[in-house]
């Protein structure tokens, strides 16, 4: 059995003018840049899906153009978790399920379920959301993450849920929102919002230490120092999956803070 799990640094998304020039090299052509980001990063967080439905020849494409062990998160659609009532999003759900994202096949990462910091914490309506999740399709298993950003969720009965259902709390950090980071699934989804402009890899070298160091212990089974968490459970020390991804901040630097913690972490022995 692995002693550590594969752990999986990116950005949100490839498109973006200001990196070219930055993070891209000058001239390189905008049909190209998915493949470099995928020379030099392990995952990207698509955020597409979460303003609509991508064609199944998108997925596709994705796949082909990034690297054997590459791997693409989803952001859910907002029409799913943007709606009142969740234990209606069923039909939404098969929908975002089966419209076209299996075609990244085994490049296919966790998805995001990101809630707007207005959509507070009901417990009965968000068992019935966890119960609507698939954990298989077509063969191939999915895994689901939950970003909420309402501190009615810092609850020790909505980790107690998502620990039923074997759905991560996201880890939001260096930044105002909520800060659940309980590990709640077998795998840890985490999402760093503080790179800096006046620090050329985002963050100092200080804070890129420290985020590295938090994804392999993640990665072997234990929980960082330093983050809040709210039902803290005794750590089982089992090889875990780590998708972590530089969002938000100085975005202009976030390819930069990424590729400093990939040679971080590989830099482990």
């Amino acid at each position: 059995m692995a002693s550590e799990g594969a752990i999986k640094i990116g950005i949100g998304g490839w498109v973006f003018e200001p990196w070219r020039g930055v993070f891209y090299p000058e001239g390189l052509p905008q049909k190209r840049e998915l493949e470099y980001a995928g020379s030099k990063l392990s995952s990207i967080e698509i955020n597409g899906t979460y303003y609509g439905s991508q064609k199944p020849e998108s997925f596709a494409k994705w796949h082909a153009e990034t690297p054997e062990g590459f791997v693409f998160a989803l952001k859910g659609s907002r029409y799913i978790t943007n709606r009142r009532v969740l234990a209606e999003a069923g039909p939404s759900i098969e929908k975002f399920v089966f419209g076209g994202m299996l075609e990244l096949k085994e490049k296919l990462g966790p998805i995001n379920w990101q809630f707007m910091p207005t959509k507070k914490f009901d417990p009965a309506d968000f068992e019935a959301f966890l119960k609507l999740l698939p954990h298989e399709a077509e063969g191939r298993k999915l895994r689901h993450a939950v970003e909420v950003r309402h501190d009615s969720f810092r609850s020790p009965e909505f980790i107690a849920l998502l620990r039923e259902y074997g759905v991560a709390a996201i880890t939001s950090a260096d930044a105002d929102y909520t800060q659940i980071a309980d590990v709640t699934a077998p795998f840890v989804y985490a999402r760093i919002m503080g790179t800096s402009e006046a620090e050329p890899n985002g963050y100092a070298d200080a804070d890129l230490d420290r985020w590295a160091k938090a994804a392999r212990v993640w990665a072997k089974g234990g929980v960082p120092d330093g983050l809040e968490t709210v039902a803290p459970a005794e750590a089982k020390k089992a090889a875990r999956d780590v998708f972590l991804y530089v969002i938000s901040g100085d975005k202009v630097r976030n390819p930069a803070a990424a590729m400093a913690l990939i040679e971080r972490v590989s830099a482990k022995g």
